[in-house]
């Protein structure tokens, strides 16, 4: 693309910045150094520069949105996928390994409606590797003081995780989440079963993808991205017997556990087990109960013999627009004997959707003398699965209940508003999700400064990242505050790892005459005891 081309979109660019103004549009104002508090900035990571001269090095420039997306999401942003970014390449007439330059980067972050761009590169240093990296703000076309990270080139997820850190600090100076929880959320991951899954979902080949694929999650069982696109491959080439096997594999925990349950359900519906497939779309709905997902529930509960009405009227209620849902609810109303009912929703189908054959001639033979037993349609016409999976209207319908429930705990007293953070926080902490969990016990200790439970929680989350003296310092603030069983595990835990066993017992005892049924009490006594009988 030559510099003329660039120049060009900078300019379109710029006079549509003019023109919103002139109109009197509004143009958010919160910049890369502005507020994030709203937690709604939509950020496009783009392939990292590989400065190496080494081509070998090539995967980083993919490897690098990968890893900045996820510590985004989990500090509450809203990056884009690599999905999003192909697809915004391909619409602007782009090949997928295009360098943009600034001006084609706004360019395609409008296209996008991206609040901020990341831009950045990497160079080795010996053995090390240097990242650098700046924020654009696309709205007010200004660009960040660069960051930096550096690091061993084995250490390069934590390089990068740094990166984040730096990066989510300009976004938001307000961010109080340690840099070590960033560099913590990706402990176990290793780096070689990583850079394999990355060459997987850059090859061109299918084969050389299933190679990469694999060769990924048997270095690394539990890496649910490699899993997640082992199960895409198997899906679009109609093997879902696998395809279901490898969406099972990954988490529900991961960032893609919905789109795997909700693609999982498709390949059992398309295998035949319809009853595994409609959990799997349960567990979806139970959590976003949008229409394409309400819908294939019903349509596997349909499958079974059973009514799945009461799903369909769900998913037409989810969207009145969607000519399908009516067609599948008059379906499913004319096989349970409502055919009044079930006229009036084909009606809507056609309605929807006039040029609709199938339905055309349902309400023909519906309405027909003969009661639809005539040959120009089935008597029971199969109900219409819903096959793709919309990720942004997932991601919009997750961004809007999250605004939901920021505005029922900003209704809440101070106090219970730390309460409930800290309880969900809990959850994270437990499913291991340190910086999500972290994120949530500071907002409940800024919420209330009293907050025994966030300042125990903080406690753990410092002990797992092994910072030990600030997760003292946390555990003591919340025993300061109430005695808490949670606390006087993670001082005991820290006391039995400096051998100050005397203390850890004392810890222990205390945690247990707080919750005595509490196994982790009952485990760090055991050992308390097993490290007294060594000593002696």
């Amino acid at each position: 693309m030559g510099p003329g081309f660039a120049l060009s979109l900078l300019m379109s660019l710029l006079m549509t910045s003019f023109m919103a103004h002139a109109v009197g549009q509004a143009v958010p104002e919160s910049g890369p150094n502005g507020s994030a508090a709203d937690r709604g900035r939509i950020l496009l990571v783009l392939p990292f520069d590989n400065r190496t001269n080494q081509p070998s090095l090539d995967w980083i420039r993919e490897a690098a949105p990968e890893i900045l997306g996820r510590r985004f999401a989990s500090a509450g942003f809203a990056p884009m996928s690599r999905t999003d970014r192909l697809y915004a390449l391909d619409h602007l007439g782009l090949p997928p390994g295009f360098q943009p330059s600034r001006a084609s980067s706004l360019r395609l972050a409008q296209t996008l409606d991206a609040d901020s761009i990341v831009v950045g590169s990497y160079v080795t240093d010996g053995s090390g590797l240097v990242a650098e990296a700046r924020l654009v703000d696309v709205p007010h076309l200004r660009m960040t003081e660069p960051v930096t990270a550096r690091g061993e080139l084995r250490d390069l997820i934590s390089v990068f995780n740094s990166l984040a850190w730096k990066l989510t600090r300009q976004l938001d100076p307000g961010f109080s989440v340690a840099p070590e929880t960033f560099v913590a959320a990706s402990a176990g991951l290793r780096l070689d079963a990583f850079e394999q899954y990355i060459r997987g979902i850059t090859a061109s080949d299918r084969e050389e993808r299933l190679h990469h694929l694999q060769e990924a999650v048997k270095l690394s069982p539990g890496l649910g991205e490699a899993w997640m696109a082992l199960g895409r491959e198997d899906y679009l080439s109609q093997q879902y017997e696998q395809a279901a096997a490898a969406f099972a594999k990954v988490g529900r925990n991961d960032p893609d556990g919905l789109e795997a349950s909700f693609y999982r359900g498709l390949s059992l519906l398309f295998y035949g087990d319809y009853s595994h497939a409609e959990e799997s779309f349960g567990s979806v709905a139970r959590i976003l109960p949008l229409a394409e997902v309400l819908n294939n529930q019903a349509v596997a509960v349909s499958r079974r013999g059973l009514d799945g009405t009461a799903l369909f009227r769900q998913a037409v209620a989810a969207d009145p627009n969607g000519a399908d849902y009516h067609f599948n609810l008059a379906v499913s109303l004319r096989r349970h004997g409502n055919g009044s009912e079930a006229l009036t929703e084909i009606a809507q189908c056609l309605k929807l959707r006039p040029n609709d054959g199938e339905a055309q001639a349902i309400e023909r033979a519906w309405k027909s003398p003969a009661g639809g037993q005539g040959a120009e349609v089935g008597v029971d016409p199969l109900e219409r699965i819903e096959r793709s999976f919309d990720a942004v209207a997932f991601r919009q319908a997750a961004l809007m209940m999250d605004q939901m429930e920021g505005s029922r705990l900003a209704a809440l007293a101070p106090s219970q508003r730390a309460q409930t953070l800290s309880k969900q926080a809990k959850d994270y902490l437990n499913r291991g999700l340190l910086l999500e969990a972290e994120r949530l016990y500071q907002s409940a200790v800024a919420a209330d400064g009293k907050a025994a439970e966030a300042h125990a929680g903080l406690a753990e989350v410092r002990e797992r990242t092994g910072d030990s003296d600030a997760a003292r310092k946390e555990a003591r603030a919340a025993l300061e505050l109430t005695p808490l069983a949670d606390a006087y595990l993670v001082l005991g835990r820290l006391d039995l790892a400096a051998k100050h066993l005397n203390d850890a017992n004392n810890e222990a005892n205390q945690a247990l005459k707080l919750d005595p049924k509490s196994p982790a009490a009952r485990d760090l006594l055991r050992q308390v005891t097993a490290s007294e009988g060594q000593r002696q």
